[in-house]
């Protein structure tokens, strides 16, 4: 029997980049499938990928869905061919079934005539960065070891100038070498509607970078407090107002938190379904499915094994996790950061104890300083 319906289509049009940032999971970790797959995602598969993306919304009798447009750097692809990919899916999905499509950029390849293109489709667009200042984005090179940061932050500030409708948000990764409060007042500067802070990769097997003593948790706490105490909302950070939901018991969930079934599948540029990239970051073939656009249905992904685990909520985790009173805010943690070489996902999170810190601080926040408008602003 199938699990719950996917409602996030991400689609590489793209498969390679033209940055080669020193800490990239995908094209430096362990995972080397991109190499054997074409550059960009051919006219057909993106024909057939479209088809199956209204199957399966009229399938299930969807009435939203997500189509987020990623890499690679999915720029070089063309803007025409994202619009126009956007506009097919749109086209063949039932009727009453809305369509929320994203380009996920690094900003360098953004011009007024791409954005203008782009934002004229229907596309929004989020932003990759590290910070909102060069020394922020030392790491976030071209092949050629030149900085990306003047291009990137003249795409960002193009985007929030000529079409703030379509800013989707800024994406960052946390590192905890730079000052949380000054990055997080760094990236305001490009007012982004939304910033969405990652945990780097990294598992149990091959740890992530700077991982001891929760630190982390403590970056994320730093952020947090000057987010809350800032007396309006300057921007949304999804993972903290997923946090105070979650403690506030309103149905909510991320990859990062929550026990809500996993909802996203990738289409590669060969037209190969695959689980989430992410899941790349914890060994060669990790995200693999073994199914296509051309021969499968994404009701087949739905019953592949390693899906359902992820739509099993609390019965997939480790027995640590599900005796754990944080279990319905936290939810595991995010799936990849789970992984230990020879004992598979059915661990804690390598992140447990920034975890812990984060939600038992942001709890405490809400015993001391929560009104009732709180839980509006969260719920809206």
């Amino acid at each position: 029997m199938s699990g719950q319906a996917f409602r996030q289509f991400i689609v590489k049009v793209h498969g390679r980049c033209n940055l080669a940032c020193t800490y990239c999971y995908l094209y430096a970790g362990p995972d080397r499938t991109w190499r054997s797959r074409p550059a960009a995602a051919a006219p057909e598969v993106l024909d057939r990928t479209a088809t199956r993306i209204a199957e399966h919304a009229r399938a299930h009798a969807l009435t939203s869905l997500s189509l987020v447009l990623h890499g690679g750097e999915p720029l070089l692809a063309g803007a025409g061919t994202l619009a126009r990919f956007t506009a097919l899916v749109r086209d063949r999905v039932p009727a009453g079934c809305t369509v929320d499509a994203v380009v996920q950029t690094n900003a360098t390849l953004l011009t007024a005539r791409r954005l203008a293109v782009l934002a004229d489709s229907g596309l929004r667009i989020g932003v990759s960065l590290d910070g909102g200042l060069a020394a922020h984005n030392a790491r976030r090179v071209d092949h050629a070891g030149r900085p990306s940061w003047p291009a990137a932050s003249r795409g960002a500030l193009l985007l929030a100038d000529r079409a703030p409708q379509a800013y989707a948000g800024v994406l960052t990764v946390v590192d905890v070498t730079l000052d949380p409060v000054e990055t997080y007042e760094s990236l305001l500067t490009l007012r982004p509607p939304a910033l969405n802070l990652l945990l780097p990769h990294g598992n149990w097997s091959a740890p992530p970078p700077h991982w001891a003593g929760a630190r982390h948790g403590e970056w994320l706490c730093a952020v947090f407090d000057r987010w809350w105490t800032a007396g309006r909302r300057e921007t949304r950070i999804r993972l903290f107002e997923e946090c105070v939901a979650l403690l506030l018991g309103l149905p909510s969930a991320t990859e990062a938190l929550g026990l809500a079934p996993f909802d996203a599948v990738v289409v590669e540029t060969d037209g190969s379904v695959e689980q989430v990239d992410s899941l790349k970051s914890a060994y060669d073939g990790a995200a693999r499915t073994g199914l296509d656009v051309f021969r499968h249905a994404f009701d087949e992904a739905l019953r592949h094994p390693a899906v359902a685990a992820r739509q099993a909520g609390a019965a997939a985790l480790a027995d640590r996790c599900r005796a754990c009173p944080l279990l319905r805010v936290c939810g595991g943690g995010h799936y990849a950061h789970r992984y230990r070489a020879g004992h598979g996902f059915r661990n804690p999170s390598v992140y447990c104890a920034d975890l812990q810190r984060l939600i038992h601080h942001v709890a405490a926040r809400l015993a001391t300083d929560a009104t009732p408008a709180v839980r509006d602003e969260v719920a809206s």
